[in-house]
This record gives C-alpha cells, structure tokens and sequence, in this order.
C-alpha cells in the first residue's frame, strides 16, 4: 500500500517508532550499524536510527509492520 502524501506524517525519531512497535507486541531481534531490526512473529521491521525519519521512510516502516498510516498514527 502506497501513499502519496508523505508530508502530512509527523516528523518521529527512531524512539518514536519503537514506542509504536513496542505497544504493537515488535521485540528487538538485532542491530546493526544504524539499523535496528524488529519482529512480531510475522512481520520485520528495519529502523534507521535517525532523530528525525524521513517520511518515505516512515511509510515504508508503516507497511513493512502491516499497519495502514491512520492505524499508525492512533498509537503514536
């Protein structure tokens, strides 16, 4: 699923989106260099360790979880 308008995301720190994926049940697997690596038994989840995670990113970690944008953002 693709959006096209990724400016209407709030800009989030990676803490942000591990918050999001934490309450959704996501454990930490591993990490490597700046990435950190997510997983819920059926999903996986890349997470750029950046202050501020850029939008076409943010949608890409919103579909890699399964999630629509509007689920996302009712957990943040």
């Amino acid at each position: 699923m693709k959006y096209r308008q990724p400016s209407k995301l709030p800009v989030l720190s990676w803490k942000d989106v591990v918050k999001v994926l934490q309450k959704l049940g996501y454990q930490y697997k591993h990490g490597k260099g700046s990435h950190m690596y997510f997983s819920d038994g059926v999903h996986n989840v890349t997470v750029p360790r950046h202050d501020e995670i850029a939008p076409r990113t943010l949608l890409s970690i919103i579909e890699q979880a399964g999630l629509t944008k509007d689920q996302f953002l009712k957990l943040v």
